[in-house]
């Protein structure tokens, strides 16, 4: 009976130790996944990373194109310094404030907390933001700061002192962005309360438009914009630029919802970026239509504005829409902008570029859309994302609308009567945009 069990033993080895292979291999297999599914997630949001830091680029086209020529250095000026600014605020800042962790130092939880100084171990694994790494979680998220500045750049062109500008953008970066953004993707209070924004429309969007609003209403009009009851148009330094300018960050746009899937996750990705492209097509038919009906004209900078309207419009829902909703919204929105543009002539409140009617108009609706259209939609989501808006805007219009009053009161944040006229970039800068001279 013993040798019976001994052969049979002996028999059964190979065969376990077949299966102990078989589990090994398995097992080696999974990793070498995860290994590529880590490697492709991560490589996907420093991708988008890149495109978001592009649509810097696309800022500088749209605001330094549709601004006079003799303002042109002063504008590319500013594009230069807010990406700059921004990343180095974030850096010492920002990034602590946006995500202070259950774990780590919070003021009043869930709405002021500290996650700590950026540490060599950045190379760790973010898990609750998605499967990269620490500094590639970092990078993606300073982008987006450094574009809710950019937004209040083209509003208040043209006539706000240079270091006015750069205070403004180091104080709203530096602390005022990441707290508000704390609020739902630092896990804070309206996170709890089921408010949705998926890339922005409010805590990105909106917050900048804010921020712009309360800039022009301080700054008021450049000289000449209203005058007799009429509004003026001053002309732009150069079309082609600002139409170069928003594909560019109809390009950037990609990388802006299309990361925030925080992985490189296939359906979920593609989703988003259909949903997103629809959105700014139909965004252009909105601008061209309504600008037509109120203009009698064929309006170029209303079909920019256009596209611009439906990306921001989408960004909020652009996870939870089919495509068919998304292009509701995108029209929507841009029929919305030029509404908007024509609302604030009337109260002679002076937009260069229509950032307001872009971003914060816009942002508005598509975040209050995640409501009414898409898979959350209903009265109680409608009524998370009406508080969401009002909480957030309340914060960042008080917030920017302190920060240029103290600037007001003390230094003044606007250039003098004689700058204006003659220019920003003689004056401040030495140099002009444009310098091509012809020989007689």
């Amino acid at each position: 009976m013993n040798d019976s069990l001994i052969n049979l033993d002996k028999a059964l080895q190979p065969i376990q130790e077949s299966v102990a292979a078989s589990k090994a291999a398995v097992t080696s297999l999974e990793d070498v996944a995860a290994d590529y599914a880590f490697m492709t997630n991560n490589l996907w949001i420093m991708i988008c990373a890149a495109l978001v830091f592009i649509m810097h680029l696309g800022f500088a086209g749209v605001e330094a194109g549709f601004t006079q020529a003799k303002n042109t250095v002063n504008i590319l000026f500013k594009n230069t310094l807010t990406p700059a600014i921004g990343l180095i605020t974030y850096a010492f800042a920002g990034y602590a404030l946006m995500y202070p962790g259950a774990d780590n130092f919070n003021l009043i939880d869930g709405v002021l907390g500290w996650g700590g100084w950026l540490k060599a171990e950045g190379a760790d694994l973010t898990k609750e933001n998605g499967d990269m790494t620490k500094w590639t979680d970092f990078l993606f998220q300073a982008m987006f700061a450094a574009t809710a500045a950019t937004i209040v750049s083209g509003a208040v062109a043209e006539r706000i002192k240079i270091s006015s500008y750069l205070i403004f953008t180091a104080i709203y970066v530096g602390l005022i962005y990441p707290i508000i953004g704390s609020w739902k993707w630092g896990y804070g209070f309206l996170d709890e309360l089921g408010f949705h924004d998926f890339a922005g429309s409010t805590l990105v969007h909106s917050v900048g438009g804010w921020g712009a609003l309360a800039g022009i209403i301080l700054l008021g009009p450049r000289i000449g914009k209203y005058k007799d009851g009429k509004v003026n148009d001053f002309p732009g330094s150069s079309v082609p630029l600002a139409v170069l300018g928003v594909f560019l960050l109809w390009f950037g746009w990609f990388g802006f919802n299309g990361g925030s899937v925080l992985s490189a996750d296939p359906a979920a990705t593609s989703k988003v970026l259909v949903n997103t492209c629809l959105a700014g097509a139909t965004g252009a038919l909105g601008g061209v239509i309504m600008a037509n009906v109120l203009f009698n004209r064929l309006d170029l900078g209303m079909a920019l504005n256009g596209i611009l309207a439906g990306l921001v419009g989408i960004t909020a829902g652009a996870d939870l829409m089919s495509p068919y909703e998304s292009m509701i919204i995108g029209i929507v929105s841009g029929l919305l902008v030029v509404l908007s543009a024509v609302t604030l002539d009337k109260f002679k409140l002076d937009d260069a570029v229509g950032a307001v009617s872009v971003h914060l108009s816009c942002g508005i609706f598509g975040t209050l859309a995640v409501g009414i259209f898409g898979e959350k939609a209903g009265l109680g989501q409608f009524l998370d994302q009406l508080t969401g808006v009002g909480v957030c805007g309340l914060a960042a219009f008080g917030s920017a609308l302190l920060i240029f009053f103290i600037m007001k009161s003390f230094s003044g944040i606007r250039v003098s009567e004689e700058h204006e006229i003659s220019g920003l970039d003689s004056h401040e800068h030495g140099i002009r945009g444009y310098t091509i001279t012809f020989d007689k």
